[in-house]
């Protein structure tokens, strides 16, 4: 599903991100018009914001197998109703950025309700070049 079209400016985290236990509610906001780059921001805590990206422009073959509990839990019962974003680690510049492809955003727009997923034992990495040298 795409985010461009469909929005879910508030999210909420079914349990919390690695390393944010004190945050599940987010504003969900698009950085530019192709639906590429989103801004999460915590409603819990203004001082928290992450970088997300559709992996896809940069890693077309990225395919993720979300597991069962977890697409359940996010009412995803196929690909169309769910949404994947890698959590982008900013750089000094778009060839030093990275994201994150072993714990991806998992998002249901519709229902607008939202789970990490590590990928243990995928060997995807945990910094992945944002901008992948050809």
């Amino acid at each position: 599903m795409s985010l461009a079209t469909e929005t879910a400016p508030k999210i909420e985290f079914i349990a919390p991100m690695v390393g944010l236990s004190e945050s599940t509610r987010f504003e969900l906001t698009p950085l530019d018009d192709e639906g590429t780059f989103f801004s999460m921001r915590s409603m819990d805590d203004p001082d928290l914001r992450l970088v997300l990206a559709d992996p896809m422009p940069f890693y077309p073959d990225y395919e993720p197998v979300i597991d069962g509990e977890m697409a359940k839990a996010l009412d995803i019962a196929t690909d169309q109703d769910g949404a994947v974003l890698a959590v982008v680690n900013i750089g000094k510049s778009l060839e030093d950025s990275t994201v994150n492809l072993m714990a991806p955003v998992v998002l249901n727009p519709k229902s607008h309700r939202a789970a990490q997923a590590v990928l243990t034992g995928s060997h995807l990495p945990l910094n992945a070049p944002l901008m992948p040298r050809s």
